[in-house]
């Protein structure tokens, strides 16, 4: 039988979330083992509940011919967000980051779910960190048009969940560590009220932060 070639799909978790790492996971397949993946029902992992998410991260990983996970703490996002250029920042540093995966992974095509709102200038900015030559498509929504795509982003999203679960564990329930969590949210200001910081797993560049920051010069501000 003749090897076709190779395709993988790069999405992220934990984009928007105020506690804890971004996950950047790439998967790849050979074309003619795709229908492996549709079969078993991959779409969208925020559409999935999390045991499903489980279910199908050991199938998917039983399926594809390699994958590849990057995990950026808040610190490294914190430095690209309050420092970077415009145009270099978050978006930016996705970018170079699924390059990275990208490298690992032994793909000829790539489909990359665009973080930035110019999905060409995010197809741009990875083009430019990689050492090979590799055909990207880069497209909104991805993993909801793509299968392998989908595959990526339950990888991405298993492993993130992983790392809160893990959080949780050691410090107590954090929630999703997303600022429209009520639980993050009483978990933040408990640990300000007790410490006069944030812990060293919090995104100090986002909003959230900044502002339950700024109330601690005003303990009112700090109601539980």
């Amino acid at each position: 039988m003749q090897m076709r070639d190779k395709i993988a799909g790069v999405d992220d978790a934990g984009r928007g979330a105020i506690l804890g790492p971004l996950v950047i996971a790439g998967v790849c397949v050979r074309e003619d083992k795709l229908e492996q993946l549709i079969k078993i029902g991959v779409k969208d992992s925020k559409l999935l509940s999390p045991y499903k998410r489980v279910d199908l991260y050991h199938k998917i990983m039983n399926i594809v011919d390699s994958a590849s996970m990057l995990k950026l703490k808040p610190e490294q996002i914190d430095d690209y967000v309050l420092k970077g250029k415009k145009y270099k920042k978050l978006n930016y540093l996705e970018a170079i980051s699924m390059a990275k995966v990208i490298e690992s992974l032994d793909a000829e095509i790539v489909y990359v779910d665009a973080s930035d709102v110019n999905v060409e200038r995010f197809k741009q900015d990875i083009l430019e960190n990689l050492k090979r030559k590799v055909e990207i498509i880069s497209a909104h929504h991805a993993d909801r048009i793509y299968p392998i795509v989908s595959a990526a982003s339950i990888v991405a999203k298993v492993s993130r969940d992983k790392e809160i679960y893990d959080l949780s564990q050691k410090f107590g329930n954090i929630g999703s560590g997303y600022p429209a969590d009520d639980r993050t949210i009483k978990f933040l200001k408990q640990w300000l009220k007790k410490y006069g910081d944030m812990p060293p797993f919090a995104r100090r560049s986002w909003k959230t932060v900044k502002k339950l920051l700024n109330s601690k010069l005003d303990e009112t501000l700090i109601d539980l």
